[in-house]
């Protein structure tokens, strides 16, 4: 498995950031280029914070008359063990462990993060000048978004701290927020933050699928695909972009093949209001409703989102509904599309408008008749890839279906602007 790119650097003050300790009278100055370092991994997109054994008043006093204080978030300044001091950070910031690097003089400090916090890359304050050509420190690419991901997390601080101080419940604290969620098709200029998101995004990332920025370009023009991105703000600052659809036209189906939302805005209830989008787009359209999900060891929770909004394992779906169709039928026939073709040829399209790519992480051809949406929705069967379930040996894969065709409203809390 290749190593993930770091998300966020922590950084030891005393002889690390500045020569020599504080408390033997140093810290009077920067270690040269140490300044350039931090602004230029700012820029990246890559968060920093500290991990600093000292007393927090005149450590932080000393960072912020170097004019370093903007850039570190949730600083650990203490007397405590620094591999503490990292898994506090990580909680805060809501990354996991193994997107973090450690930069300390100390081969002490060094080894007991390396016990601590296994996860964490740890890294030699001599070595300092490397880590701007460390692979790991070189995100594939920079968006506006990414440039600006530190004052995110800092509009996110105060977006908690407004809460701590709030009356009343989760849901009327989010209706003091003004939340505008402005969905619109996938432009040009959004393709390296959609790419981030599905490259950066596990935790909710409804089938764990990457795509290249040519397949996702291919995608925008794509006949056969609906390919949505969202954007988020509300009174405290703009999150940019925070989520991405991707549905398939199998005829008379849509089938979710990507449902992506950025993992700050888990708790704002983006996940079910942009799924209630889907579900709007295809009941105006007239088509069925069906999704991927591929679980991995971090996405539950966007099977519970699937689910909480009315959504059915296909299994589940096969008993008899209330008006005695089936599961099958309400997964929906493979109707034929515009051009004549069914629905088996759309899931074996050729490459030219990106399906293929997309066909290869959806399956093959899809059979006709009733239940074609799930097939259509399902991986490819061959070895390591079952098309059913896992048996232990790989992740469960499962066709939902969305089986009721009830329309649904988005919540009172949040201004949904569809945008052309």
């Amino acid at each position: 498995m290749s190593e993930k790119t770091i998300k966020c650097v922590v950084w030891d003050l005393d002889g690390t950031i500045w020569h020599g300790s504080l408390i033997e009278g140093g810290g009077t100055e920067l270690k040269e280029g140490i300044r350039q370092i931090i602004e230029e991994l700012d820029r990246r997109g890559i968060l920093q914070s500290i991990a600093s054994k000292n007393d927090y008043q005149e450590a932080w006093d000393r960072v912020r008359h170097f004019g370093l204080d903007e850039y570190f978030l949730y600083p650990r300044i203490n007397w405590g063990a620094k591999s503490q001091s990292m898994h506090e950070i990580a909680k805060a910031l809501n990354i996991g462990l193994d997107t973090f690097a450690f930069v300390d003089d100390t081969a002490g400090e060094r080894g007991e993060v390396n016990f601590g916090a296994p996860e964490v890359l740890t890294i030699d304050a001599a070595d300092y000048r490397q880590i701007l050509r460390m692979g790991r420190m070189m995100p594939e690419f920079i968006t506006e978004d990414s440039a600006a991901r530190r004052r995110m997390y800092k509009d996110e601080f105060e977006r908690k701290a407004a809460e701590s101080g709030f009356v009343g419940t989760s849901e009327e604290f989010l209706g003091t927020l003004g939340m505008r969620l402005r969905i619109s098709p996938v432009t040009e200029k959004d393709l390296r933050r959609v790419e981030e998101l599905t490259l950066r995004t596990s935790q909710m990332n409804a089938t764990g699928y990457t795509y290249s920025y040519e397949e996702l370009r291919a995608l925008i023009g794509s006949k056969r695909h609906v390919f949505l991105a969202a954007g988020l703000e509300d009174r405290f600052g703009d999150y940019g972009k925070v989520g991405l659809a991707l549905m398939e036209d199998v005829g008379g189906a849509y089938v979710i093949k990507l449902l992506i939302m950025s993992c700050r805005v888990m708790t704002k209830g983006i996940g079910s209001t942009m799924l209630i989008h889907l579900i709007k787009r295809s009941l105006r359209d007239g088509k069925k409703l069906a999704a991927e999900y591929l679980e991995t060891d971090r996405n539950r929770m966007m099977y519970i989102t699937y689910k909480f909004m009315g959504f059915s394992e296909a299994a589940e779906a096969e008993a008899p509904a209330g008006d005695g169709s089936s599961a099958g039928a309400v997964a929906a026939e493979a109707a034929p599309t515009e051009d004549g073709s069914s629905a088996d040829d759309v899931a074996a399209a050729p490459a030219g408008d990106g399906a293929a790519s997309d066909a290869g992480r959806a399956g093959a051809a899809a059979p006709s008749g009733a239940g074609a949406v799930a097939a259509a929705a399902a991986p490819p069967a061959g070895p390591g890839n079952d098309a059913c379930a896992a048996d232990g040996d790989g992740p469960r894969r499962v066709t939902l279906v969305y089986a009721s065709g009830a329309q649904r409203e988005y919540p009172e809390y949040i201004e949904v602007i569809e945008e052309p």
